[in-house]
Protein backbone atom coordinates (compact mmCIF):
# COMPACT_ATOMS: atom_id res chain seq x y z
CA UNK A 1 0.00 0.00 0.00
CA UNK A 2 1.65 3.48 -0.76
CA UNK A 3 2.15 5.81 2.20
CA UNK A 4 -0.71 8.12 1.11
CA UNK A 5 -3.39 5.11 1.35
CA UNK A 6 -2.38 4.17 4.81
CA UNK A 7 -3.81 7.83 6.11
CA UNK A 8 -7.05 7.59 4.24
CA UNK A 9 -10.58 6.18 6.37
CA UNK A 10 -12.13 2.79 4.09
CA UNK A 11 -14.71 5.45 2.96
CA UNK A 12 -12.47 7.12 1.14
CA UNK A 13 -11.27 4.00 -0.81
CA UNK A 14 -13.83 3.62 -3.35
CA UNK A 15 -13.05 7.06 -4.97
CA UNK A 16 -9.55 6.03 -5.53
CA UNK A 17 -8.72 4.78 -9.18
CA UNK A 18 -5.93 2.86 -10.83
CA UNK A 19 -3.55 5.00 -13.09
CA UNK A 20 -3.43 2.80 -15.90
CA UNK A 21 -0.46 3.81 -17.69
CA UNK A 22 -0.13 2.01 -20.44
CA UNK A 23 -3.50 2.92 -21.60
CA UNK A 24 -1.26 6.99 -22.05
CA UNK A 25 -1.03 7.54 -26.18
CA UNK A 26 2.26 8.37 -27.08
CA UNK A 27 -0.02 11.13 -28.37
CA UNK A 28 -1.04 11.92 -24.59
CA UNK A 29 2.90 11.66 -23.67
CA UNK A 30 3.38 14.56 -26.67
CA UNK A 31 0.62 16.41 -25.46
CA UNK A 32 1.89 16.85 -21.69
CA UNK A 33 5.57 17.72 -22.99
CA UNK A 34 4.19 20.50 -24.93
CA UNK A 35 2.34 21.62 -21.96
CA UNK A 36 5.07 21.24 -19.64
CA UNK A 37 7.43 23.20 -22.38
CA UNK A 38 5.13 26.11 -22.52
CA UNK A 39 5.59 26.34 -18.93
CA UNK A 40 8.68 25.87 -17.84
CA UNK A 41 9.78 28.83 -20.54
CA UNK A 42 6.81 31.32 -19.00
CA UNK A 43 6.45 30.85 -15.63
CA UNK A 44 9.84 30.72 -14.96
CA UNK A 45 9.53 34.85 -14.99
CA UNK A 46 5.91 34.25 -14.22
CA UNK A 47 5.11 32.35 -11.33
CA UNK A 48 6.35 32.13 -7.63
CA UNK A 49 10.12 31.06 -7.35
CA UNK A 50 9.41 27.49 -6.33
CA UNK A 51 7.34 26.44 -8.96
CA UNK A 52 10.13 25.08 -11.03
CA UNK A 53 11.81 23.32 -8.44
CA UNK A 54 8.62 22.45 -6.88
CA UNK A 55 8.23 20.38 -9.94
CA UNK A 56 11.46 18.19 -9.46
CA UNK A 57 10.64 17.35 -5.37
CA UNK A 58 7.04 16.26 -6.03
CA UNK A 59 7.76 14.00 -8.68
CA UNK A 60 6.96 15.92 -11.96
CA UNK A 61 8.77 15.42 -15.00
CA UNK A 62 8.92 17.25 -18.36
CA UNK A 63 9.07 14.77 -21.08
CA UNK A 64 6.15 11.91 -19.99
CA UNK A 65 3.06 12.11 -17.85
CA UNK A 66 4.02 11.16 -14.31
CA UNK A 67 3.47 8.46 -12.39
CA UNK A 68 1.46 9.09 -9.63
CA UNK A 69 3.16 6.54 -7.68
CA UNK A 70 6.37 8.07 -8.11
CA UNK A 71 4.86 11.36 -7.05
CA UNK A 72 3.41 10.10 -3.83
CA UNK A 73 7.15 8.89 -3.00
CA UNK A 74 8.27 11.94 -3.31
CA UNK A 75 5.26 14.21 -1.56
CA UNK A 76 5.72 12.07 1.32
CA UNK A 77 9.38 14.13 1.90
CA UNK A 78 7.16 16.76 2.24
CA UNK A 79 4.82 15.40 4.61
CA UNK A 80 2.35 15.20 1.75
CA UNK A 81 0.69 12.16 -0.22
CA UNK A 82 -0.94 11.44 -3.53
CA UNK A 83 -3.65 8.89 -5.02
CA UNK A 84 -4.88 8.44 -8.77
CA UNK A 85 -8.62 9.25 -8.86
CA UNK A 86 -11.22 9.74 -11.84
CA UNK A 87 -12.46 12.88 -13.15
CA UNK A 88 -14.21 14.73 -10.93
CA UNK A 89 -14.84 13.59 -6.96
CA UNK A 90 -17.66 14.74 -4.61
CA UNK A 91 -16.10 18.40 -3.29
CA UNK A 92 -16.55 16.57 0.39
CA UNK A 93 -14.36 14.08 -0.60
CA UNK A 94 -11.93 15.63 -2.26
CA UNK A 95 -11.41 18.05 0.91
CA UNK A 96 -11.30 15.16 2.86
CA UNK A 97 -8.14 13.88 0.78
CA UNK A 98 -6.75 16.96 1.46
CA UNK A 99 -7.35 18.11 4.58
CA UNK A 100 -5.51 14.45 5.48
CA UNK A 101 -2.27 16.02 3.32
CA UNK A 102 -3.25 13.53 0.38
CA UNK A 103 -3.71 15.22 -3.40
CA UNK A 104 -6.23 13.43 -5.41
CA UNK A 105 -4.94 13.76 -9.04
CA UNK A 106 -7.31 13.06 -12.05
CA UNK A 107 -5.31 10.40 -14.15
CA UNK A 108 -7.19 11.45 -17.41
CA UNK A 109 -4.93 13.06 -19.75
CA UNK A 110 -6.50 16.00 -21.86
CA UNK A 111 -6.85 15.78 -25.47
CA UNK A 112 -4.69 17.49 -27.78
CA UNK A 113 -8.15 19.38 -29.15
CA UNK A 114 -8.73 20.64 -25.21
CA UNK A 115 -4.74 21.47 -25.25
CA UNK A 116 -5.36 24.73 -23.98
CA UNK A 117 -7.77 24.05 -21.03
CA UNK A 118 -10.44 21.08 -20.20
CA UNK A 119 -13.25 22.14 -17.92
CA UNK A 120 -12.20 18.25 -16.87
CA UNK A 121 -10.23 17.70 -14.34
CA UNK A 122 -7.21 16.03 -15.87
CA UNK A 123 -3.43 14.96 -14.52
CA UNK A 124 -2.11 18.30 -16.29
CA UNK A 125 -4.57 20.14 -13.52
CA UNK A 126 -3.81 18.14 -10.80
CA UNK A 127 -0.08 17.68 -10.90
CA UNK A 128 1.56 20.14 -12.96
CA UNK A 129 -1.15 22.84 -11.26
CA UNK A 130 -1.48 22.03 -7.74
CA UNK A 131 1.68 19.54 -6.72
CA UNK A 132 4.33 22.15 -7.10
CA UNK A 133 3.45 24.74 -4.94
CA UNK A 134 2.88 22.43 -2.14
CA UNK A 135 6.95 22.95 -1.55
CA UNK A 136 6.28 26.03 -0.63
CA UNK A 137 5.39 25.32 3.46
CA UNK A 138 3.45 28.71 3.57
CA UNK A 139 1.42 27.93 0.77
CA UNK A 140 0.98 23.81 2.26
CA UNK A 141 0.23 25.25 5.75
CA UNK A 142 -2.88 27.11 3.81
CA UNK A 143 -4.14 24.33 1.47
CA UNK A 144 -4.04 22.02 4.62
CA UNK A 145 -5.80 24.49 6.62
CA UNK A 146 -8.20 25.70 4.07
CA UNK A 147 -9.05 21.84 3.79
CA UNK A 148 -9.73 21.23 7.09
CA UNK A 149 -11.87 24.40 7.51
CA UNK A 150 -14.17 23.71 4.03
CA UNK A 151 -14.44 19.81 5.35
CA UNK A 152 -16.66 21.76 8.16
CA UNK A 153 -18.20 23.93 6.23
CA UNK A 154 -21.81 23.03 5.19
CA UNK A 155 -22.92 22.44 2.07
CA UNK A 156 -26.65 21.98 0.53
CA UNK A 157 -28.83 20.17 -1.13
CA UNK A 158 -28.39 22.98 -4.24
CA UNK A 159 -24.73 22.36 -3.44
CA UNK A 160 -25.03 19.02 -4.45
CA UNK A 161 -27.45 19.08 -7.79
CA UNK A 162 -24.93 21.80 -8.70
CA UNK A 163 -21.68 19.58 -8.55
CA UNK A 164 -23.73 16.78 -10.20
CA UNK A 165 -24.55 19.41 -13.47
CA UNK A 166 -21.06 20.56 -13.67
CA UNK A 167 -19.57 17.09 -13.21
CA UNK A 168 -21.28 15.67 -16.01
CA UNK A 169 -20.99 18.63 -18.57
CA UNK A 170 -17.29 18.67 -18.01
CA UNK A 171 -17.03 15.31 -18.16
CA UNK A 172 -19.14 14.31 -21.72
CA UNK A 173 -17.13 17.77 -23.00
CA UNK A 174 -14.19 15.91 -22.35
CA UNK A 175 -15.24 12.41 -24.03
CA UNK A 176 -14.93 11.93 -27.60
CA UNK A 177 -17.44 9.47 -26.99
CA UNK A 178 -19.94 11.93 -26.07
CA UNK A 179 -23.28 12.14 -28.78
CA UNK A 180 -24.25 14.72 -30.83
CA UNK A 181 -26.84 17.60 -28.94
CA UNK A 182 -25.72 16.11 -25.45
CA UNK A 183 -23.36 18.78 -24.61
CA UNK A 184 -26.11 20.90 -25.66
CA UNK A 185 -28.87 19.55 -23.17
CA UNK A 186 -26.14 19.18 -20.30
CA UNK A 187 -25.19 22.94 -20.86
CA UNK A 188 -29.65 23.52 -20.75
CA UNK A 189 -29.80 21.70 -17.33
CA UNK A 190 -26.63 23.71 -15.60
CA UNK A 191 -28.34 26.80 -16.54
CA UNK A 192 -31.86 25.44 -15.13
CA UNK A 193 -30.10 24.34 -11.89
CA UNK A 194 -28.49 27.62 -11.40
CA UNK A 195 -31.12 29.77 -11.87
CA UNK A 196 -33.11 27.79 -9.26
CA UNK A 197 -30.42 28.21 -6.50
CA UNK A 198 -31.07 31.08 -3.71
CA UNK A 199 -29.08 32.09 -1.16
CA UNK A 200 -25.39 32.04 -0.57
CA UNK A 201 -24.36 28.38 0.92
CA UNK A 202 -21.11 27.84 3.20
CA UNK A 203 -19.62 25.69 0.60
CA UNK A 204 -20.58 28.16 -2.03
CA UNK A 205 -18.55 30.62 0.31
CA UNK A 206 -15.37 28.14 0.59
CA UNK A 207 -15.22 27.24 -2.77
CA UNK A 208 -15.45 30.73 -4.13
CA UNK A 209 -12.18 31.26 -1.63
CA UNK A 210 -10.29 28.13 -3.00
CA UNK A 211 -11.17 29.64 -7.20
CA UNK A 212 -9.64 32.63 -6.22
CA UNK A 213 -7.01 31.36 -4.25
CA UNK A 214 -6.06 28.04 -4.69
CA UNK A 215 -6.78 27.81 -8.11
CA UNK A 216 -7.02 31.47 -9.60
CA UNK A 217 -4.58 33.23 -7.02
CA UNK A 218 -1.93 35.64 -8.24
CA UNK A 219 0.55 36.93 -5.61
CA UNK A 220 3.22 39.93 -4.77
CA UNK A 221 2.72 43.54 -6.48
CA UNK A 222 -0.58 44.54 -7.50
CA UNK A 223 1.13 46.17 -10.64
CA UNK A 224 3.48 42.86 -11.21
CA UNK A 225 2.10 39.72 -9.83
CA UNK A 226 3.13 35.89 -10.28
CA UNK A 227 0.96 33.17 -10.63
CA UNK A 228 0.73 30.43 -7.82
CA UNK A 229 -3.05 29.12 -8.98
CA UNK A 230 -3.33 25.16 -10.29
CA UNK A 231 -6.04 26.62 -12.74
CA UNK A 232 -3.53 29.19 -14.32
CA UNK A 233 -0.32 27.32 -13.96
CA UNK A 234 -2.00 24.11 -15.89
CA UNK A 235 -3.55 26.47 -18.61
CA UNK A 236 -1.41 27.20 -21.60
CA UNK A 237 -3.62 30.02 -22.84
CA UNK A 238 -4.62 32.08 -19.81
CA UNK A 239 -1.90 31.52 -17.78
CA UNK A 240 0.22 34.13 -20.09
CA UNK A 241 -3.64 36.11 -20.85
CA UNK A 242 -3.89 37.04 -17.42
CA UNK A 243 -1.45 39.22 -16.75
CA UNK A 244 -2.12 41.58 -19.24
CA UNK A 245 -4.25 44.92 -17.90
CA UNK A 246 -7.31 43.42 -19.68
CA UNK A 247 -7.70 41.43 -17.02
CA UNK A 248 -8.39 43.34 -13.38
CA UNK A 249 -6.02 42.86 -10.24
CA UNK A 250 -8.26 43.10 -6.67
CA UNK A 251 -6.38 43.12 -3.35
CA UNK A 252 -6.89 39.48 -1.74
CA UNK A 253 -9.80 40.35 1.23
CA UNK A 254 -12.45 38.03 2.51
CA UNK A 255 -14.87 39.46 0.24
CA UNK A 256 -13.70 37.82 -2.46
CA UNK A 257 -16.07 35.10 -1.65
CA UNK A 258 -19.05 37.41 -3.02
CA UNK A 259 -17.57 36.63 -6.22
CA UNK A 260 -19.00 34.69 -8.89
CA UNK A 261 -17.34 32.83 -11.61
CA UNK A 262 -17.61 30.95 -14.99
CA UNK A 263 -15.60 28.06 -15.27
CA UNK A 264 -16.13 27.48 -19.41
CA UNK A 265 -14.65 31.19 -19.55
CA UNK A 266 -11.25 33.17 -18.58
CA UNK A 267 -11.90 35.15 -15.88
CA UNK A 268 -12.36 38.90 -16.29
CA UNK A 269 -10.86 39.84 -12.31
CA UNK A 270 -8.19 37.50 -10.33
CA UNK A 271 -7.28 38.64 -6.64
CA UNK A 272 -3.74 39.23 -5.58
CA UNK A 273 -2.51 38.68 -2.15
CA UNK A 274 0.59 40.21 -1.17
CA UNK A 275 2.05 37.04 0.65
CA UNK A 276 1.41 33.39 0.47
CA UNK A 277 1.54 33.98 4.42
CA UNK A 278 -1.23 36.54 4.48
CA UNK A 279 -3.99 33.80 2.70
CA UNK A 280 -4.29 32.13 6.43
CA UNK A 281 -5.35 35.30 7.46
CA UNK A 282 -8.05 35.64 4.75
CA UNK A 283 -9.07 32.38 6.01
CA UNK A 284 -9.49 32.98 9.34
CA UNK A 285 -11.80 36.06 8.33
CA UNK A 286 -13.95 33.22 6.25
CA UNK A 287 -13.82 30.83 9.43
CA UNK A 288 -15.86 33.67 11.23
CA UNK A 289 -18.85 33.62 8.80
CA UNK A 290 -18.94 29.49 9.21
CA UNK A 291 -21.54 27.81 11.45
CA UNK A 292 -18.76 25.73 13.24
CA UNK A 293 -17.51 28.94 14.84
CA UNK A 294 -20.85 30.42 15.05
CA UNK A 295 -22.56 27.89 17.02
CA UNK A 296 -25.81 28.68 18.80
CA UNK A 297 -29.62 29.22 16.39
CA UNK A 298 -27.79 30.33 13.89
CA UNK A 299 -25.75 27.56 13.11
CA UNK A 300 -28.99 25.71 13.42
CA UNK A 301 -30.63 27.64 10.75
CA UNK A 302 -27.77 27.59 8.40
CA UNK A 303 -28.57 23.01 8.62
CA UNK A 304 -32.02 23.84 8.87
CA UNK A 305 -31.82 25.44 5.02
CA UNK A 306 -29.56 23.17 3.80
CA UNK A 307 -31.48 20.32 4.36
CA UNK A 308 -28.47 17.87 3.81
CA UNK A 309 -26.84 15.52 6.75
CA UNK A 310 -24.69 17.96 9.50
CA UNK A 311 -23.36 17.48 12.59
CA UNK A 312 -24.90 19.73 15.85
CA UNK A 313 -22.46 20.09 18.58
CA UNK A 314 -23.63 20.63 22.20
CA UNK A 315 -21.40 22.27 24.71
CA UNK A 316 -20.99 19.00 26.52
CA UNK A 317 -18.84 17.94 23.13
CA UNK A 318 -21.78 15.54 22.12
CA UNK A 319 -22.03 15.25 18.69
CA UNK A 320 -25.87 14.77 16.82
CA UNK A 321 -25.31 14.11 13.02
CA UNK A 322 -28.34 13.92 11.07
CA UNK A 323 -30.54 16.45 8.81
CA UNK A 324 -31.61 19.65 11.09
CA UNK A 325 -35.62 19.65 10.86
CA UNK A 326 -36.58 22.22 13.14
CA UNK A 327 -35.49 24.34 16.44
CA UNK A 328 -36.78 26.80 18.88
CA UNK A 329 -35.35 29.64 20.94
CA UNK A 330 -35.71 31.46 23.84
CA UNK A 331 -34.55 35.13 24.93
CA UNK A 332 -31.01 35.58 24.35
CA UNK A 333 -30.79 33.33 21.44
CA UNK A 334 -30.66 30.15 23.49
CA UNK A 335 -31.61 26.89 21.56
CA UNK A 336 -34.35 25.27 23.92
CA UNK A 337 -35.26 22.52 21.61
CA UNK A 338 -33.86 20.87 18.56
CA UNK A 339 -34.80 18.07 15.70
CA UNK A 340 -33.46 16.41 13.57
CA UNK A 341 -34.84 13.43 10.88
CA UNK A 342 -33.22 10.60 10.38
CA UNK A 343 -30.91 8.07 10.02
CA UNK A 344 -29.06 10.08 13.26
CA UNK A 345 -25.95 8.78 15.07
CA UNK A 346 -24.97 10.62 18.07
CA UNK A 347 -20.95 10.91 18.44
CA UNK A 348 -18.18 12.00 21.27
CA UNK A 349 -14.62 13.52 19.33
CA UNK A 350 -15.69 12.20 16.04
CA UNK A 351 -16.47 8.47 17.08
CA UNK A 352 -19.93 6.90 17.39
CA UNK A 353 -20.98 6.31 20.79
CA UNK A 354 -21.77 2.53 21.19
CA UNK A 355 -25.51 2.07 20.50
CA UNK A 356 -26.15 5.76 19.29
CA UNK A 357 -26.36 5.24 15.76
CA UNK A 358 -28.60 4.75 12.59
CA UNK A 359 -30.15 1.46 14.10
CA UNK A 360 -31.08 2.84 17.30
CA UNK A 361 -32.17 6.62 15.66
CA UNK A 362 -33.51 5.52 12.05
CA UNK A 363 -36.48 8.15 11.22
CA UNK A 364 -35.14 10.79 13.58
CA UNK A 365 -34.25 12.07 16.94
CA UNK A 366 -35.40 15.07 19.24
CA UNK A 367 -34.22 16.33 22.72
CA UNK A 368 -34.80 19.72 25.12
CA UNK A 369 -31.72 21.89 25.72
CA UNK A 370 -30.71 24.14 28.31
CA UNK A 371 -30.53 23.91 32.46
CA UNK A 372 -32.41 22.51 34.94
CA UNK A 373 -34.73 24.17 36.64
CA UNK A 374 -34.03 22.42 40.17
CA UNK A 375 -30.60 23.35 39.52
CA UNK A 376 -30.39 26.62 37.85
CA UNK A 377 -27.44 27.49 38.37
CA UNK A 378 -25.31 24.68 37.42
CA UNK A 379 -24.31 23.22 33.71
CA UNK A 380 -26.42 20.11 33.23
CA UNK A 381 -23.36 18.30 31.93
CA UNK A 382 -21.90 19.05 35.25
CA UNK A 383 -24.23 16.86 37.19
CA UNK A 384 -22.26 13.91 38.81
CA UNK A 385 -24.18 10.98 40.53
CA UNK A 386 -24.99 12.88 43.32
CA UNK A 387 -26.70 15.65 41.77
CA UNK A 388 -28.94 13.39 39.93
CA UNK A 389 -29.46 11.85 43.08
CA UNK A 390 -31.10 14.48 44.63
CA UNK A 391 -33.13 15.52 41.57
CA UNK A 392 -34.58 11.68 41.58
CA UNK A 393 -33.16 10.47 38.47
CA UNK A 394 -32.06 6.97 39.87
CA UNK A 395 -31.70 4.12 38.01
CA UNK A 396 -35.03 1.80 37.64
CA UNK A 397 -37.38 4.85 39.30
CA UNK A 398 -39.74 7.06 37.86
CA UNK A 399 -38.86 10.59 37.96
CA UNK A 400 -39.88 14.39 36.15
CA UNK A 401 -37.14 16.32 34.88
CA UNK A 402 -38.42 20.02 34.54
CA UNK A 403 -36.62 22.68 32.49
CA UNK A 404 -36.04 26.46 33.21
CA UNK A 405 -37.46 26.35 29.32
CA UNK A 406 -40.76 25.02 30.57
CA UNK A 407 -39.91 21.59 28.41
CA UNK A 408 -40.30 18.51 30.98
CA UNK A 409 -39.52 14.75 30.74
CA UNK A 410 -41.72 12.13 32.74
CA UNK A 411 -40.02 8.28 32.70
CA UNK A 412 -38.19 5.66 34.32
CA UNK A 413 -34.29 6.48 34.68
CA UNK A 414 -32.85 3.32 32.54
CA UNK A 415 -29.36 4.79 32.64
CA UNK A 416 -26.38 7.68 32.71
CA UNK A 417 -23.87 8.46 30.14
CA UNK A 418 -20.80 10.00 31.73
CA UNK A 419 -17.24 10.82 30.27
CA UNK A 420 -14.16 12.60 31.32
CA UNK A 421 -16.54 14.33 34.44
CA UNK A 422 -19.61 15.05 32.14
CA UNK A 423 -23.00 14.06 31.55
CA UNK A 424 -23.45 13.30 28.01
CA UNK A 425 -27.08 11.55 27.97
CA UNK A 426 -30.03 9.90 29.73
CA UNK A 427 -31.60 7.47 28.35
CA UNK A 428 -35.70 6.69 29.75
CA UNK A 429 -38.04 4.28 29.55
CA UNK A 430 -42.08 5.13 29.25
CA UNK A 431 -41.09 8.43 28.46
CA UNK A 432 -43.01 11.21 27.49
CA UNK A 433 -41.57 14.87 26.49
CA UNK A 434 -43.84 17.94 26.69
CA UNK A 435 -43.91 21.75 27.10
CA UNK A 436 -47.21 23.13 27.78
CA UNK A 437 -50.20 20.63 25.92
CA UNK A 438 -47.48 19.97 23.05
CA UNK A 439 -45.98 16.36 23.02
CA UNK A 440 -42.52 15.98 21.90
CA UNK A 441 -42.20 12.41 22.45
CA UNK A 442 -44.55 9.94 23.45
CA UNK A 443 -44.08 6.31 25.49
CA UNK A 444 -45.03 4.08 22.77
CA UNK A 445 -42.34 5.84 20.71
CA UNK A 446 -39.73 3.36 22.39
CA UNK A 447 -36.74 4.46 24.87
CA UNK A 448 -35.51 8.08 25.05
CA UNK A 449 -32.35 9.67 24.96
CA UNK A 450 -32.15 13.15 26.29
CA UNK A 451 -29.02 14.98 24.68
CA UNK A 452 -27.69 16.70 28.19
CA UNK A 453 -26.28 20.00 27.24
CA UNK A 454 -26.64 23.65 28.01
CA UNK A 455 -26.38 25.32 24.26
CA UNK A 456 -24.98 24.30 20.44
CA UNK A 457 -21.45 25.62 20.35
CA UNK A 458 -20.97 24.74 16.93
CA UNK A 459 -22.73 22.96 13.49
CA UNK A 460 -20.50 21.18 10.83
CA UNK A 461 -21.36 19.70 7.23
CA UNK A 462 -21.65 16.38 7.14
CA UNK A 463 -21.92 13.24 9.92
CA UNK A 464 -19.49 13.31 12.99
CA UNK A 465 -18.29 9.40 12.11
CA UNK A 466 -18.40 9.08 8.57
CA UNK A 467 -17.53 5.33 8.73
CA UNK A 468 -20.10 4.86 11.26
CA UNK A 469 -22.97 6.59 9.58
CA UNK A 470 -22.78 4.57 6.49
CA UNK A 471 -23.92 6.00 3.27
CA UNK A 472 -24.75 9.08 2.53
CA UNK A 473 -25.69 11.89 -0.41
CA UNK A 474 -22.19 13.67 -0.87
CA UNK A 475 -22.88 13.88 -4.74
CA UNK A 476 -22.34 11.13 -7.13
CA UNK A 477 -19.69 10.46 -9.87
CA UNK A 478 -22.08 10.23 -12.46
CA UNK A 479 -19.43 9.73 -15.39
CA UNK A 480 -16.23 9.74 -15.99
CA UNK A 481 -14.23 11.83 -19.29
CA UNK A 482 -12.17 8.85 -19.98
CA UNK A 483 -13.11 7.80 -23.67
CA UNK A 484 -14.25 3.85 -24.06
CA UNK A 485 -14.55 3.34 -27.74
CA UNK A 486 -11.72 1.74 -29.53
CA UNK A 487 -8.58 3.86 -31.68
CA UNK A 488 -9.04 3.52 -35.12
CA UNK A 489 -6.87 2.47 -37.34
CA UNK A 490 -5.88 5.72 -38.41
CA UNK A 491 -5.13 6.96 -35.01
CA UNK A 492 -3.28 3.91 -34.27
CA UNK A 493 -0.87 4.78 -37.27
CA UNK A 494 -0.95 8.34 -35.63
CA UNK A 495 0.32 6.96 -32.42
CA UNK A 496 2.51 4.73 -33.77
CA UNK A 497 4.52 8.47 -35.60
CA UNK A 498 4.49 9.94 -32.60
CA UNK A 499 6.29 6.81 -30.93
CA UNK A 500 8.67 6.94 -33.54
CA UNK A 501 9.93 10.52 -33.31
CA UNK A 502 9.57 10.23 -29.29
CA UNK A 503 12.40 7.32 -29.85
CA UNK A 504 14.47 9.58 -32.35
CA UNK A 505 14.53 12.11 -29.79
CA UNK A 506 16.59 10.10 -27.31
CA UNK A 507 19.40 9.38 -30.08
CA UNK A 508 22.59 11.73 -29.94
CA UNK A 509 22.35 11.40 -33.80
CA UNK A 510 19.24 11.04 -36.49
CA UNK A 511 19.74 9.50 -39.98
CA UNK A 512 18.05 12.37 -42.60
CA UNK A 513 16.16 9.36 -44.33
CA UNK A 514 14.48 8.60 -40.88
CA UNK A 515 12.81 12.39 -40.68
CA UNK A 516 11.63 12.36 -44.22
CA UNK A 517 10.12 8.92 -44.01
CA UNK A 518 8.38 10.33 -40.82
CA UNK A 519 7.90 13.89 -42.53
CA UNK A 520 6.71 11.96 -45.82
CA UNK A 521 3.76 10.19 -43.51
CA UNK A 522 2.60 13.05 -41.93
CA UNK A 523 2.27 15.23 -44.51
CA UNK A 524 0.24 12.68 -46.44
CA UNK A 525 -1.55 11.04 -43.75
CA UNK A 526 -2.26 13.41 -40.75
CA UNK A 527 -1.84 16.91 -42.19
CA UNK A 528 -4.06 18.72 -39.98
CA UNK A 529 -1.67 16.89 -36.65
CA UNK A 530 0.17 20.38 -35.69
CA UNK A 531 1.45 18.75 -32.72
CA UNK A 532 2.99 15.83 -34.43
CA UNK A 533 4.52 18.75 -37.11
CA UNK A 534 6.25 20.69 -34.01
CA UNK A 535 7.54 17.74 -32.64
CA UNK A 536 9.19 16.70 -36.57
CA UNK A 537 10.58 20.88 -36.97
CA UNK A 538 11.97 20.99 -33.56
CA UNK A 539 14.28 17.35 -33.96
CA UNK A 540 15.11 18.78 -37.18
CA UNK A 541 16.10 22.13 -35.72
CA UNK A 542 17.97 20.65 -32.89
CA UNK A 543 19.66 17.11 -34.31
CA UNK A 544 20.12 18.23 -37.89
CA UNK A 545 23.66 20.29 -38.47
CA UNK A 546 23.59 20.28 -42.49
CA UNK A 547 20.90 22.43 -44.26
CA UNK A 548 17.02 21.99 -43.83
CA UNK A 549 15.99 19.61 -45.88
CA UNK A 550 12.80 20.30 -48.23
CA UNK A 551 10.39 18.59 -46.11
CA UNK A 552 10.98 21.05 -43.32
CA UNK A 553 9.70 23.77 -45.64
CA UNK A 554 6.50 21.69 -46.80
CA UNK A 555 6.17 21.33 -42.30
CA UNK A 556 6.09 24.75 -41.96
CA UNK A 557 3.61 25.44 -44.82
CA UNK A 558 1.42 23.41 -43.99
CA UNK A 559 1.29 24.81 -40.39
CA UNK A 560 0.46 28.19 -41.67
CA UNK A 561 -2.59 26.29 -43.25
CA UNK A 562 -3.38 24.81 -39.88
CA UNK A 563 -3.77 28.10 -38.27
CA UNK A 564 -5.84 29.86 -40.29
CA UNK A 565 -7.78 26.16 -40.82
CA UNK A 566 -8.02 24.41 -37.47
CA UNK A 567 -10.85 25.29 -34.80
CA UNK A 568 -9.29 27.96 -32.01
CA UNK A 569 -6.98 28.02 -30.15
CA UNK A 570 -4.96 25.82 -32.53
CA UNK A 571 -3.67 29.41 -34.12
CA UNK A 572 -2.34 30.76 -30.72
CA UNK A 573 -1.09 26.95 -29.86
CA UNK A 574 0.80 26.88 -33.02
CA UNK A 575 2.26 30.11 -32.92
CA UNK A 576 3.54 29.11 -29.01
CA UNK A 577 5.48 26.04 -30.23
CA UNK A 578 6.90 27.15 -33.07
CA UNK A 579 8.46 30.38 -30.25
CA UNK A 580 9.72 26.80 -28.33
CA UNK A 581 11.69 24.86 -30.82
CA UNK A 582 15.08 25.69 -30.19
CA UNK A 583 14.43 25.45 -26.48
CA UNK A 584 16.55 22.33 -25.51
CA UNK A 585 14.84 20.11 -22.96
Amino acid sequence: MSPAREKLPKYLEKYIAVQNYDSYTSRDHAAWRYIMRQNREFFRQHAVPIYLEGLKQTGIPLDRIPRISEMDECLAKLGWGAVPVRGFIPPAAFLDFQARGVLPIASDMRTVQHLAYTPAPDIVHEAAGHAPIIADPAYARYLHRYAAMARKAIASIDDIRIYEAIRYLSDIKENPDTPTGEIARAEAKLKEVGASIKGLSETTMVTRMAWWTVEYGLVGKMNNPKIYGAGLLSSVGESQSCLSSKVKKIPLTVDCVNQTYDITEPQPQLFVTPTLEHLVDVLEDLEKRLAFRTGGAHSLKVCQQAQTVNTVELDSGLQISGVVENFQVESEDRVSFYKLSGPVQLCLDAEQLSGQGRDRHPTGFSSPLGRWKAMPDKSPTRAQDSDLKKLGLVVGKSSRLEFVSGFVVEGRLKSSHHHDGKLLTLTFTDCTVSRGGTRYFQPEWGEFDLAVGESVVAAFGGPADIEAFGELNMGQASSSPARTSPFSKEELSLFSLYEKIRALRQKPTIPDHDLEAIASAVLKQHADEWLLEIELLEIATQKMKAAKPQWTGQLESTLAKNKKSLPEPAEYLIEKGLEYLKVAD
